[in-house]
């Protein structure tokens, strides 16, 4: 049945407004129409009024707008099937997070904040939790749907690449589940297409996730797992859901601490879960573990810019709700990263798996660590590490914490480690560091085989991309050591130093010369 508008009443949030970006203070937006009011104030969003067919159109658009990280937010009003009088749903948001200057203002910061400032604030975040609280209603109830009235595709769901499975539904929603011995919270981000029923969402479910680790507790229980997708609300839910927070701790919390606010949550109504009361849109539903359920699901343009997954059976979520508000926004964005061609995915993981790796670093007592950067043309499966190097063997103490830590599922394939002055932001720096700090003779490139991986990483021998087998898949993981080598000696030729001098200018001949830099006839420098 359909309630359309449901009579319950919908409380106002907590929040009303949001801070101007370059605030430095918690950005509570209240809701995915706060914060795109605040992207509109700061001149972030385009609006996109002429008709986009959902089929490859809308995508190839937005590949395309999102450029090299440097477009706007999108809002599609206009969308082909989705225009005429009755349409549940007509508009699709994107792009919320596909740029620094987004994800700055979601932290709260100055828009031209340095991409280490994000990271030093994703940090603090990591480590705070601000716990939800519960509401009894909220503008996620305004329609309630079940039973015959579902219809996943009443949703501008797109098919985003032409040699996609399908529609792919889940593609920056925050999927709830529920640790059924502990009953914390987690909301993790899955990939999910509409199935071959108007109620089935076949997904990927890999066992060494979050939510595979719930799905196991509750096959040992023999029953089926409740689930709950969001669609659509601040910023700091997709944020939180796609970074690898570890198993015991709710992304509500750590949303809260993003915010500065408690997230205001709602029960489910067909699922014992909770959701955020002002949500966009929320799908409810329970998967089973039984074979005779699954749909073929696959391939998918994925992260890596390759298309991962083939065609095969997977799990099913058996919808049972859907709870939107008035005038839903559907929120989605494209994947697959390649160079010049970021997407939210590759800017929101150079930020969250730079920040986490710092966080590791430093739990496993690693010294001297300056900076982290994940390059976001690769997701984070480079890490780039720079330290003040006090002894031989840091780098690989770095490296080695780094893999033996959960969040090296899938990413972290590399790891660069470099001294303090060589500037981790620019890949010149890190080819001269190269070229003159690595000596594979003196073990400065390191492999360390067999490891756990990525089954989306076609470089992987498809045999090692068994998730039976492997888990996430099997990977050689390659340390690569580009700090100066403690272990040669102080030489009287290098004025008692291990390498010569680096032939930079003396400050007195540089303070002269940008003192004079306009005499010359230079413009003034920025």
């Amino acid at each position: 049945m359909a309630k359309s508008p449901n009579q319950k009443p919908t409380p106002k949030t907590a929040e009303s407004g949001a801070p101007a970006a370059g605030s430095n203070q918690p950005a509570p937006f209240g809701d995915l129409r706060g914060w795109i009011e605040a992207l509109r104030r700061e001149g972030e969003i385009h609006d996109i009024d002429v008709e986009v067919d959902w089929e490859c159109e809308l995508g190839t658009v937005t590949r395309k707008a999102f450029g090299n990280g440097d477009g706007p937010a999108l809002m599609f009003n206009n969308i082909k099937d989705y225009n005429g009088p009755g349409a549940r749903c007509t508009k699709l948001f994107t792009g919320g997070l596909s740029s620094y200057s987004r994800v700055a203002m979601m932290f709260g910061l100055p828009k031209d904040a340095s991409i280490t400032e994000m990271v030093k604030a994703a940090r603090k975040a990591y480590a705070s939790r601000v716990p939800p609280v519960t509401l009894k209603t909220g503008p996620v109830k305004e329609n309630i749907v079940t039973g015959d009235d579902i219809n996943l595709l009443d949703f501008p769901v797109p098919k985003w690449h032409r040699l996609d499975g399908g529609r792919y539904i889940n593609t920056m929603q925050g999927t709830v589940t529920k640790d059924p011995v502990t009953g914390r919270l987690n909301v993790g981000m899955y990939r999910g297409m509409v199935g071959q029923k108007p109620n089935s969402l076949p997904v990927l479910l890999w066992r060494p996730q979050n939510w595979g680790l719930d799905f196991k507790k509750y096959v040992e229980k023999q029953e089926e797992m409740p689930v709950a997708f969001i669609y659509g609300w601040e910023p700091s839910l997709p944020f939180c859901a796609a970074s690898p927070i570890p198993p015991d701790v709710s992304e509500y919390d750590v949303m809260g601490a993003i915010r500065g606010a408690p997230v205001e949550l709602v029960d489910c109504e067909t699922v014992p879960l909770k959701v955020p009361a002002s949500a966009e849109i929320v799908i409810e539903g329970w998967i089973s573990p039984d074979p005779a359920t699954f749909e073929m699901e696959g391939p998918f343009g994925e992260y890596t810019g390759y298309f991962g997954g083939d065609q095969s059976p997977k799990h099913v979520v058996r919808v049972t709700a859907i709870t939107h508000r008035n005038d839903p926004i559907f929120r989605g964005t494209l994947e697959g990263t390649m160079p010049k061609m970021l997407n939210e995915n590759s800017i929101m993981s150079s930020v969250q798996r730079a920040a986490l790796a710092w966080n590791i670093l430093e739990r496993s007592g690693v010294p001297g660590i300056t900076d982290v950067h994940c390059p976001a043309a690769n997701n984070g499966t480079t890490l780039i590490i720079q330290m003040k190097q006090t002894y031989r063997g840091q780098a690989k103490q770095a490296a080695c914490a780094i893999w033996g830590s959960n969040a090296a599922h899938l990413r972290y394939k590399h790891i660069w480690v470099v001294d303090d002055d060589i500037d981790i932001h620019d890949p010149g720096s890190l080819d001269w560091a190269f070229a003159y700090r690595v000596n594979a003779a003196e073990d400065d490139i390191v492999f360390m085989p067999g490891t756990f991986g990525s089954a989306l990483d076609p470089s992987t021998r498809l045999k090692y991309r068994d998730t039976a087998m492997y888990g996430t898949g099997k990977w050689c993981r390659v340390l690569i050591d580009a700090t100066i080598n403690l272990d040669f000696e102080p030489e009287e030729n290098y004025q008692g130093d291990r390498y010569p001098k680096m032939v930079k200018s003396d400050p007195i001949d540089l303070d002269l010369v940008e003192r004079r830099w306009e005499e010359y006839g230079f413009k003034p420098k920025k």
